[in-house]
C-alpha cells in the first residue's frame, strides 16, 4: 500500500534525503565507535547495510555491533519502502489530478461559444495562440503532449490533452459552437482528418489549415478548409522580399500586426450588419478616412470578387466586409461599436 503524503513532493524529497543522510552519518559514527574501524570501512559497512545489497560483512562484528547493524538494516528497509511509496503516491496523485482537470475543462468548454480552437502547439500553433490572445479572442488549444511539455509551457489558454484528429476530441473542444479552427499539426494527413471532422460538426465553422505542399493544400481545400497557409512558402516569400523590396517588406510587417513589431497600425475587418450606421451609405458618406482615420483597402462582397481600393461612390450593403487599416485603438473602438 502506498503511503499518502500530505506535503508537497519537494518537501517529501527533502525529508527523505535528510533521513537517508542522517542514517549514513549515524551508522558511520556508530561502527567507528563500537568496532573501532576506520572512517571509510565504517561508512562502507553502513552503505552496504542501508541499501540491503547483501554483500558480506566488511567488518568482523561484535555482539553490540550486530545489535547496531540490525537497527541499520531496519532503517535501510524503511527508507526504501518510504521512497517507493512516495514515488507511487506522486504518480497516482498527478494522474488523478490531470484527469480531474481535463474533466473539469470539458465541462467548462460546453459553455463556450464563438471561441477559436487551435489544434497543435508546435511553433506554428503557439504563434497562432499568441496572436489570438493579443487580439483578445477566446482560445482553446488541443495537443496530445499537453502544456507541461517544454514547447507548451508559455501557453496560457485552456489545453485539451487529447488527440485532435478524433471527432470526439473536437466535439469536447466545443467545435459545434466555435467561430473558427486552426489545424496546425505538422502532419498534412492529420490536418485533413481534423478539417473533415470539424466540417461535419459545424458546417459554418471557418477553418484555416497548415500545409507543407501544394498537393496537401488542394486536399485540405477539398476537405472543407476555408483557407490554407503554407508556412515555408510564406517564409520564403518574406525572405525574398526582404532582399529585393525591403521597404515593402517592412510595411508588410507593420500592417501584419506581428507580435514582435510593436506597431501601431493593424489590418482589420469591418462587417456591415443590418443595424450598422453605415448601411446604405457610400464610402464617401461614411467618411472613414476623414472622421475615423481609417483606410479602406478592399471590399469583400459575397456575390462578387473582392474589390481592391473601392471607389468612394460604392454603396455599402448588408453583409459587406471592409478590409481596413487603422491604429489598434481605432480598430478596438470599431469592434465595440460595429453594430452602431
Amino acid at each position: 500500500m502506498a503511503i499518502r503524503w500530505q506535503q508537497s513532493p519537494a518537501t517529501g524529497i527533502k525529508i527523505l534525503i535528510a533521513v537517508t543522510s542522517s542514517a549514513l552519518v549515524g551508522g558511520t559514527v556508530g561502527f567507528r565507535l563500537i568496532e573501532g574501524q576506520s572512517w571509510f570501512d565504517s561508512f562502507y559497512m553502513t552503505l552496504v547495510t542501508l541499501t540491503t545489497i547483501g554483500y558480506e560483512e566488511t567488518i568482523e562484528l561484535s555482539q553490540y555491533g550486530r545489535y547496531f547493524n540490525a537497527i541499520l538494516i531496519i532503517t535501510g528497509f524503511s527508507v526504501i519502502f518510504v521512497a517507493v511509496g512516495m514515488l507511487v503516491d506522486a504518480l497516482i496523485r498527478l494522474e488523478i489530478l490531470d484527469r480531474f482537470q481535463q474533466v473539469a475543462l470539458r465541462r467548462m468548454l460546453k459553455k463556450f461559444s464563438g471561441h477559436y480552437i487551435v489544434c497543435g502547439l508546435g511553433r506554428v500553433g503557439r504563434g497562432v495562440v499568441r496572436q489570438l490572445v493579443l487580439e483578445k479572442r477566446t482560445v482553446v488549444a488541443i495537443d496530445k503532449a499537453g502544456p507541461e511539455e517544454p514547447h507548451g509551457r508559455d501557453i496560457e489558454v485552456p489545453v485539451l490533452v487529447e488527440d485532435a484528429t478524433l471527432q470526439e476530441t473536437l466535439d469536447n473542444a466545443g467545435t459545434r459552437q466555435a467561430k473558427g479552427l486552426v489545424a496546425a499539426l505538422s502532419s498534412d494527413a492529420d490536418n485533413v482528418y481534423i478539417t473533415l471532422s470539424a466540417r461535419v460538426l459545424n458546417p459554418e465553422l471557418r477553418i484555416v489549415a497548415r500545409a507543407s505542399s501544394l498537393d496537401a493544400k488542394k486536399r485540405l481545400l477539398q476537405a472543407g478548409a476555408n483557407d490554407v497557409v503554407m508556412p515555408y512558402a510564406f517564409a520564403g516569400y518574406r525572405l525574398a522580399h526582404g532582399l529585393s523590396r525591403p521597404h515593402a517588406a517592412d510595411f508588410l510587417d507593420v500592417s501584419g500586426s506581428m507580435e514582435e513589431s510593436g506597431a501601431e497600425l493593424e489590418l482589420g475587418e469591418l462587417s456591415i450588419a443590418p443595424s450598422s450606421r453605415w448601411l446604405g451609405q457610400t464610402l464617401a458618406e461614411a467618411g472613414f478616412a476623414d472622421n475615423l482615420d481609417v483606410i479602406v483597402l478592399a471590399l469583400s462582397r459575397h456575390d462578387a470578387e473582392m474589390q481592391f481600393n473601392p471607389s468612394q461612390d460604392t454603396r455599402l450593403r448588408e453583409g459587406d466586409v471592409l478590409v481596413i487599416m487603422a491604429r489598434k485603438t481605432t480598430l478596438d473602438r470599431l469592434q465595440l461599436r460595429k453594430g452602431a
